[in-house]
Order: structure tokens, then C-alpha cells, then sequence
């Protein structure tokens, strides 16, 4: 699942409306809006209130803001009649402004591929009348709750080399402090966003502080923090409610409040919450237990190379390995570690080492995590030189030619673009001149390519490590399968869709019209089919699978005995 963006390349910021993902326009709204705006949610808040609602803003209402805030104001009492009021807060941008009526018609501003996710925003919209959204930040002073789902950015300078990079908390920084000059003493501040370990206790907490104290507030400020571990897919809605929660606050208050705010709003009953002593404790979890997913793969890629050299299928080594339950989790890199998480969380680790715990020996005590991004990041680059490799072995060349990448979300079967591997694919395969073309069934904008400009940032887009890239906007992701192989001299099939591991060479050669370059990413081929392949004239290369080389041969014996 992804957020849906917006499909206009002049939405960028400076325009006075903002396009939603079909091509709508909302006019932004104007100053004389807001007082408007402000009398329409205490409204709502008031009668909220007067039912025995309590009242929560979930500040974003992004990729997990929207659907969190739909689980929350899903929640019922024991009598089972609804208990929260949520109103989700987005600014009034032109790249998001969107959401706000798209959210208030009861239409989710994400895409999914669970169904639940609809189904869930359109009933607390529309038939529950437990959910609504605004751009008018005012709405702060009306919480018991407020969550906050705001991106907490790295942003990595160069490729391969993660230890430049930066920790982008300016949008975090400026929600906590209008929070704090808004909320009630009496809010509880959730933060949910996967932040640099530290973040909490020692920069959001001192801004929460210090706008008590300038509104002559003596309480203390109520904060806590407790990640998401949400996964794109069918199960989305389920990995939010359905799942084990990590949770602790800056003092006992919180921590207590926090707790019964998670109880309510979770299954806490089947997926008991962790309660940590400390948010610091609680924000590293997040960070650890996706850096070492991350290190697991990148581990993975030296055997991968030491496969494809040494005559070894490495596909058929892991699954070898899994039959041992204690490494059943093991799992092939593919073409690189996409998603919002993976690619990143280690670096707010190391970035918050120095940058907000204040120690100078980073380099010496990070070796792994940042190896492992590192690793991660540019084992895409490797695809492109097998996909240059198995074109000249049929006698072609990679400059000029017309290239298929079949699949471009970073997992299988969801339509997240995120930091996809594929992406990498991509640029590279541009940049040594070949043709692209794309095909995924579950994506129906790149937008990284096609908004590469601007989003989803001018200092986060890929584009800027690779040359020769405008090309990219023009990138039309096709959906019949068919059709888009003609007249194709590669495939690089980088993600394993169901409708790829269905295909058949005799099919791909026929609708290409002429043998082709095939290179596995994913271990989607049998070696029954990379033996047909050969048969037909065509040429194949896999990541991790040097045994082909051996098929290969017994094909060309076969032929010429």
C-alpha cells in the first residue's frame, strides 16, 4: 500500500490549489476560510463531547496517519457504541491540501490493496460520523489526544554512503511547537512516527516544555511514544490494529495514559503491548529491529555474488537452510531493500548518536548497520550490469535498447513505490542509455520518476545521483502484459508479482517477437523455464544463480552434440 500523490508535475508547491491522484483540483484555502473552518470542528467537537466522545487529532493523515485515525475513531465502549472523535490535521499545502476533502467525502486518500481500508474510512465518515478532517490547526486546542503521524526524513547525500547523510526533523520540530502552544495541559502527546532514538525525551519534550512555559503553564507536558510497524499488502489495516505495539512515556503519567489510550484503540487483548521504562528505549526498538532485517539482506549479498560465480544457486541454498526452523526467516535480497523503513532507520540511528546524544566515536562504533545500507542501496547497480551482460551475449548492446522492468514497488503484490529497488534499475539502465519501459500490476504512477522534480523532495529524489534522467517524467507504467513486450531485446523481471511467476518463455518470446535478455531478480524462474529460455535463443542472468551457466551449456550440448 501507498499513499496516492498527486499527478500533476506543476503541483509543486506554488500553485493556489492542489490535484488529487484522479486529477481533481481543490483551491487552497484562504485566510477567511479558517474562522469558518474553526466553528465547523467545535461544532462537531462539542456534540462529540456531549456523547461521551473523547476527542483525538492525528496531526497527518498520510500513508499510516489516515488509516490510523480511522482505527482510532472506529473504536467502541464496552456497550459497544463509538468512544473518539477524531479529526485529522493536514496542511494546507498544494502537494497534500487533497486529502482534506477527499477525506471528508469518506474516500481514502491512500491506495490500498486491503479492502478494509475503504471500507473502514467511509463508515467512520459517513455512517458513524466518527471521523472527520481540517486544515485549521485550532483544532489542537480541543484534543485529549493528539497523535502525530509527521515524517521524520533521512536524507542520505550521496549513494553508498550513508554516514553523510542527514536526519530531517524540521516538519516534526514545527508540529510539536504548535502543539504545544495549542493543546490543553491535560493532552496526551502520542508521538507514532519511527524517530531518531532520543527524539522524544531530549527534542520534543524541551519544546513541549518551553511553550508551557511560555503560556504560563506549570504542568508538565504528557508525551509519549510508540512506532507503528505497519506492512503494505492486504493485511494493512490489520498490521495496525492487529499487531504488538512497543509503548512508553517521558514520565509515569504519560506512560499510564498512553497505555489505556493503546488498550482502547489495539488489540491489545491478542497482541499484548510492550511497555518500555523510557521513549529512548522504545524509539531504538524501532531501530534496531529494522536494521537488522537490513543487515540480514545485505548479508546476503556477498553470497548472491559468490553464487552467481562459483556455479551455485543460492535460491535453492536458503530454501535449504529454512527447513531448519530456527532460520526460517531467512529470505533472498532480490534487487535491493525498498519501503519507507528499511532503507533508512539506521541511518536516524547513527545520525542521532552524535546528533542528539552527543558522541563524536560514530565511525567506530557503527560498522555494521551503516555497511548493510550501504550494501543495500546499490546492489540495484548490479542488476543493470547483467542486464548490459546477457544483451551483449546475444550479440546486442545496452545503449539504445528497448528494456522492460516488470515490477516496480519495492515487495510483491502491493503497489509501494518507496525507495523500490527497481527504481535504482531503472536510472541506472537510463544512464547507460538503454530505453525503458514498465509494466506492474498494482501501481499505476511511478511517481518518483514521473514527479522526479519535486518529490518527494529536490533532496530526496534518486535523480540526483544519476545522469541523463528527464527522460524518466515521461515513464507510463502499462498493464497489459502483452502488449508491452513488443518488440523488447531485455526483461528484468525485479519483483515477484503473480502474474510474473505465471509466465511461460514460449509466451514472452512470441509477444516479444524475437528472442531477449532475461535477467531474475527474485528467483522467479524454474530452472525448467531458464532451460526453455536457452532452447529458444534467448539469454539468461540471475542474481544469485550461478548454476545457470550449467543449464545453460547442457542446452548448447543438446543442440550440438
Amino acid at each position: 500500500m501507498a499513499e496516492s500523490k498527486p499527478t500533476s508535475g506543476k503541483n509543486n508547491g506554488h500553485a493556489n490549489y492542489s490535484i488529487s491522484p484522479s486529477g481533481e483540483k481543490f483551491p487552497l484555502p484562504l485566510k477567511e476560510d479558517y474562522d469558518n473552518e474553526n466553528l465547523r470542528i467545535r461544532e462537531l467537537s462539542e456534540r462529540a463531547r456531549g456523547e461521551g466522545k473523547e476527542i483525538v487529532v492525528v496531526m497527518g493523515v498520510g500513508f499510516v496517519g489516515a488509516v490510523m485515525a480511522a482505527i482510532i475513531a472506529d473504536t467502541e465502549n464496552k456497550q459497544g457504541h463509538p468512544s473518539k472523535f477524531v479529526i485529522g490535521c493536514q496542511r494546507p499545502s498544494s502537494r497534500s491540501y487533497w486529502k482534506i476533502p477527499l477525506l471528508n467525502r469518506g474516500i481514502s486518500p491512500v491506495k490500498a490493496e486491503d479492502p478494509e481500508v475503504d471500507t473502514l474510512i467511509s463508515r467512520c465518515v459517513l455512517e458513524k460520523k466518527t471521523f472527520t478532517a481540517t486544515y485549521n490547526n485550532d483544532c489542537l486546542e480541543l484534543a485529549d489526544c493528539v497523535v502525530v503521524d509527521v515524517q521524520c526524513d533521512f536524507s542520505k547525500n550521496s549513494l553508498g554512503n550513508m554516514r553523510t547523510g542527514e536526519t530531517d526533523m524540521t516538519a516534526l520540530d514545527a508540529t510539536m511547537r504548535t502543539i504545544g502552544e495549542k493543546i490543553r495541559p491535560s493532552c496526551l502527546v502520542l508521538i507514532e512516527t519511527t524517530v531518531a532514538p532520543g527524539t522524544t525525551e531530549f527534542v520534543a519534550w524541551p519544546i513541549l516544555k518551553k511553550a508551557f512555559a511560555e503560556r504560563g503553564i506549570k504542568s508538565v507536558p504528557l508525551l509519549a511514544h510508540s512506532f507503528e510497524r505497519v506492512m503494505p499488502g492486504r493485511d494493512y489495516v490489520s498490521s495496525i490494529r492487529d499487531f504488538w505495539r512497543v509503548c512508553s512515556g517521558c514520565n509515569p503519567e504519560a506512560r499510564k495514559r498512553v497505555v489505556k489510550f493503546l488498550e482502547q484503540v489495539l488489540n491489545t487483548k491478542d497482541y499484548p503491548l510492550t511497555v518500555m521504562d523510557r521513549p529512548i528505549e522504545s524509539e531504538t526498538t524501532k531501530i534496531v529491529e529494522n536494521s537488522y532485517r537490513a543487515t540480514i539482506l545485505a548479508y546476503l549479498n556477498e553470497w548472491s555474488l559468490f553464487a552467481e560465480r562459483n556455479g551455485i544457486d543460492l535460491i535453492k541454498v536458503i530454501n535449504a537452510i529454512k527447513m531448519r526452523p530456527t532460520h526460517s526467516n531467512i529470505i533472498f535480497p532480490g534487487p535491493g531493500i525498498g519501503g519507507y523503513c528499511l532503507p533508512k532507520d539506521g541511518g536516524l540511528g547513527f545520525w542521532a548518536y552524535r546528533h542528539i546524544l552527543g558522541f563524536e566515536d560514530g565511525n567506530s562504533v557503527f560498522k555494521i548497520t551503516p555497511l548493510a545500507i550501504d550494501i543495500n542501496d546499490t546492489r540495484a547497480l548490479h542488476v543493470a550490469e547483467l542486464t548490459r551482460d546477457a544483451l551483449r551475449n546475444i550479440g546486442r548492446y545496452i545503449a539504445g535498447a528497448d528494456v522492460l522492468i516488470c515490477g516496480a514497488s519495492y515487495r510483491q503484490d502491493v503497489g509501494d513505490t518507496r525507495y523500490s529497488g527497481s527504481e535504482l534499475v531503472v536510472r541506472k539502465l537510463t544512464e547507460m542509455g538503454a530505453e525503458m519501459r514498465v509494466h506492474d500490476p498494482y501501481v499505476d504512477h511511478w511517481y518518483e520518476l514521473e514527479n522526479q522534480d519535486f518529490y518527494p523532495d529536490p533532496s530526496h529524489s534518486w535523480k540526483r545521483f544519476f545522469r541523463n534522467q528527464d527522460g524518466l517524467k515521461k515513464i507510463v507504467v502499462k498493464k497489459d502484459l502483452k502488449k508491452v513486450f513488443k518488440g523488447v531485446e531485455a526483461v528484468v523481471l525485479a519483483v515477484p508479482h503473480a502474474p510474473y511467476l505465471e509466465l511461460e518463455p514460449d509466451d514472452v518470446v512470441a509477444w516479444a517477437g524475437n528472442p531477449l535478455a532475461v535477467i531474475d531478480c527474485y528467483g522467479i524462474l524454474s530452472d525448467e523455464k531458464i532451460r526453455r529460455y536457452f532452447e529458444l535463443g534467448c539469454e539468461v542472468k540471475a542474481l544469485g544463480r550461478g548454476h545457470i551457466q550449467r543449464i545453460k551449456e547442457s542446452v548448447r550440448k543438446k543442440a550440438h552434440p
